[in-house]
């Protein structure tokens, strides 16, 4: 990893609620990266999914990122107000308009020589008679058509700091939600908000591994250079599932005082610390270990 850089590394949360254990662990290694190699460090909120995200939730949310001891650079970013930028985008890219429905393409994902996972391409290359003919369907049913990416390449290969070369299926991805519910796919929002924060570090757990192949093709599209991928450890409950806010008290309202949580968050990296300064005159992020860390309450 880079001793220092200009670049930046960054906390990207989707307001939905409360951040857990996990999420502040992810939180606190990213400011860590971050600040260990000498990067700025920002926030932005991911708030493209209107029905789930709430303005509370985000304000909440940063507010418990400063009670841990967190500092960033700048304004804190909000998806909500970057329509131009992937309007943008959107227009730089190969794309064409997709009609299924959920239902349809789990059905074709059963097809015979289907691949598990990957869009079949079902309207990839419907004529202009089809394409119309689907369009007032949709219309009909006050729906509108996704777009999805045009790819050129079934695989795209990253490199990851902790997991090494990793290559993952590409596909035609979604750049624009259809249907009732329209908006901006994350795989679009979060490749353009990286570029325009300027960040080349992206440490998140590594649930996300599987879609860093699809962004960094994505960024090479756009002739954005992919950022340095570090995909941490998540935290898991004693049943070895990963854990969420039903797994009870495991948020930062719920676990005590701040200093005990930041105790308990650098015991989980292997350190002994009372403060996120006090944390980081320590920190070697050679160290961080890739294996999961079990929450025991």
């Amino acid at each position: 990893m880079n001793s220092a850089t200009t670049g930046a590394g960054r906390y990207a949360p989707s307001p939905s609620g409360d951040l857990h254990f996990g999420n502040l662990r992810t939180a606190l290694l990213a400011w860590l990266f971050a600040r260990s190699t000498g990067r700025r460090f920002v926030v932005r909120v991911e708030d493209i999914d209107k029905q789930r995200s709430s303005q509370e939730a985000a304000e909440r949310q940063l507010a418990d990122l400063r009670a841990l001891g967190l500092d960033w650079d700048g304004e804190v970013i909000y998806q909500h107000d970057r329509d131009a930028a992937y309007e943008q985008a959107l227009a730089q890219l190969p794309t064409y308009e997709c009609y299924c429905s959920r239902k349809d393409i789990r059905e074709a994902s059963r097809a015979p020589h289907a691949i598990p996972g990957q869009y079949p391409g079902t309207c990839r290359n419907l004529t202009e008679d089809q394409r119309a003919a689907k369009r007032a369907e949709l219309a009909a049913q006050n729906r509108q058509p996704a777009l999805r990416l045009l790819a050129d390449v079934p695989t795209f290969t990253i490199h990851d700091a902790l997991h090494g070369t990793y290559m993952g299926d590409v596909d035609d991805f979604i750049l624009r939600r259809g249907g009732q519910d329209t908006g901006w796919a994350y795989n679009l929002a979060v490749v353009v908000d990286d570029a325009y924060q300027g960040i080349d570090q992206v440490v998140r757990g590594d649930d996300l591994l599987s879609s860093a192949p699809r962004q960094a093709y994505l960024a090479s599209l756009l002739g954005i250079e992919p950022p340095e991928f570090i995909h941490v450890p998540l935290v898991l409950n004693a049943s070895g599932e990963r854990l969420a806010k039903r797994d009870g008290a495991v948020t930062m309202r719920e676990m005590g005082e701040e200093g005990d949580v930041v105790k308990q968050l650098a015991a989980s990296l292997g350190y002994e610390a009372h403060s996120a300064a006090e944390l980081l005159a320590q920190f070697a992020p050679d160290r961080l270990s890739p294996e999961p860390y079990t929450w025991r309450g």
